[in-house]
């Protein structure tokens, strides 16, 4: 059994980070990630389109991309914001309490989420998780209600108040644990230095 101080650490330390990266989810996705970015995300197919999102014609003179890699540049963008911030705030978090956390468990952590962030913000991993899981009939139910200037009412599948952006957020928010425990244990585990 680890003596107390170390359990203290660590238990500090864990702590910390599940509430920096848990409590920095919403604001990333929120605040942080452009309109754009938001709508583009989860973008499939193999039809030209412009770096702007634009249909592209067979004889455009602009460079086109297919949708589907217009879609992994945008997530691409996001998780790079996230990442950001994410690290940004756990360095400056920690250290205005006294604490270093290396930067291997830094990385750690941050590619974890980073890298789920991106597979789960594409749509297709969300959709066979809650396929496997018998969410697909939530997110099919539980839609959001959008009513355009002309006062037309359409349903939205992923976007705020949808089943999907909750599964969404519980994900990422579970994953945040582990990305916790991996970045405490490296940075506490004995041999390594602070």
């Amino acid at each position: 059994m680890p003596r107390l101080s170390l359990t203290t650490e660590r238990l500090a330390l864990f702590g910390t980070l599940l509430a920096t990266f848990g409590e920095l989810h919403p604001l990333c996705d929120h605040w942080v990630q452009g309109s754009k970015t938001a709508m583009r995300k989860r973008l499939y197919g193999e039809d030209p389109v412009h770096a702007d999102g634009s249909p592209a014609t067979p004889d455009s003179t602009r460079p086109t991309m297919t949708t589907s890699t217009l879609g992994r540049r945008a997530v691409a963008c996001h998780v790079a914001s996230y990442t950001a911030v994410q690290l940004g705030a756990t360095i400056a978090i920690t250290r205005a309490f006294g604490y270093r956390v290396t930067p291997t468990a830094l990385l750690a952590g941050a590619a974890i989420n980073a890298s789920t962030h991106a597979a789960i913000d594409r749509g297709a991993v969300l959709l066979w998780l809650a396929k496997k899981t018998g969410k697909t009939g939530y997110i099919k139910h539980c839609k959001a209600a959008r009513v355009d200037d002309d006062g037309k009412a359409t349903s939205e599948l992923t976007g705020p108040g949808s089943a999907w952006m909750e599964l969404d957020a519980a994900l990422h928010r579970s994953i945040g644990i582990g990305a916790a425990a991996v970045t405490t244990w490296l940075t506490t585990r004995p041999g390594s230095h602070q």
